[in-house]
């Protein structure tokens, strides 16, 4: 098997709903598998053990930390979607944004005709574009 790389997201007792909706953003996703704790396993039952979801061709794993951790996500490290129109920046931006935070506004910028930098409602950081090539 040759080696892979795959971003790992940790959520709180929120990854699902994370999933559902990053796979209801894009097309061409799905949640490929979900392991979930049982009763009197390390988690509290029903949350995400360990789950893999694509969005587009791109595949994450994600999991429920069972313990709160004084850290959370940082912008340092985002997602970053091109898309194929300001249409679709503006779309994604509309359904991610919401209950999130902006750190740069949806516009126009030297770099790119549309482009905006924000924090969805869990916490991850997403940079979508216009594509640049």
């Amino acid at each position: 098997m040759e080696s892979r790389i795959t971003p790992f997201l940790m959520f709180i007792g929120q990854a699902e709903e994370a999933m559902n909706l990053y796979t209801s953003v894009f097309p061409d996703a799905e949640i490929e598998k979900i392991q979930r704790y049982g009763a009197g396993e390390g988690g509290a039952e029903g949350t995400v053990v360990r789950a893999v979801f694509r969005l587009q061709n791109q595949r994450f794993m994600c999991i429920d930390s069972p313990d709160v951790h004084a850290f959370g996500f940082t912008p340092s490290f985002s997602i970053f979607v091109e898309c194929r129109s300001a249409e679709e920046v503006d779309r994604i931006y509309g359904l991610l944004s919401e209950g999130g935070g902006v750190m740069m506004p949806l516009g126009e910028y030297p770099f790119s005709s549309r482009f905006a930098w924000i924090n969805d409602r869990f916490g991850v950081s997403w940079q979508l574009s216009v594509a640049l090539d």
